[in-house]
């Protein structure tokens, strides 16, 4: 099962990296107009979902450069959807967890890491209900769909 959804994650992070590559098209408008469309509010969520994911087994393994990176790609996601939203909703829900993440990642922290962890699923889900979206519930991940990644801290 771990197998297929990480085959399924895969497939889909290609064909969204592939048609953004391309320029993907949508019928009925101009292939110029196609190219310089940004990706949706869903493509930008799902992306920020996967990223939710490996920040989770980062710093569950210790590994904080990677913890790092993750979370400067999630802050960089959730401006992108501030940017499509308009106004301030994400960062009035998730802006004070990241803020203790990034803290908890300087520092090291395993027990904060998961405590603030904790704190940004809890307001990704306030912002889900914000939205009218209560339906998308994030929880912490319980098992990796990257086989292909090891997460533990390379030397």
């Amino acid at each position: 099962m771990k197998q297929i959804f990480a085959g399924l994650i895969g497939a889909i992070m290609l064909g969204t990296v592939a048609a953004n590559a391309q320029g993907a098209v949508t019928p009925g408008m101009p292939q110029e107009a196609n190219a310089s469309m940004p990706p949706g509010l869903g493509e930008t969520m799902t992306l920020q979902q996967l990223r939710h994911i490996k920040l989770w087994f980062a710093g569950r393994a210790g590994n904080w450069p990677l913890a790092d990176y993750e979370i400067g790609e999630l802050n960089e996601g959730f401006e992108d959807v501030d940017k499509l939203l308009g106004g301030d909703t994400v960062d009035k829900a998730v802006g004070a967890p990241l803020q203790a993440l990034q803290k908890a990642i300087d520092n090291k922290d395993r027990a904060a890491f998961t405590a603030a962890f904790d704190q940004l699923t809890a307001g990704c889900n306030s912002c889900h209900h914000t939205l009218d979206h209560g339906f998308i519930a994030i929880q912490r991940p319980t098992s990796l769909p990257y086989s292909n990644q090891d997460f533990a801290p390379q030397k």
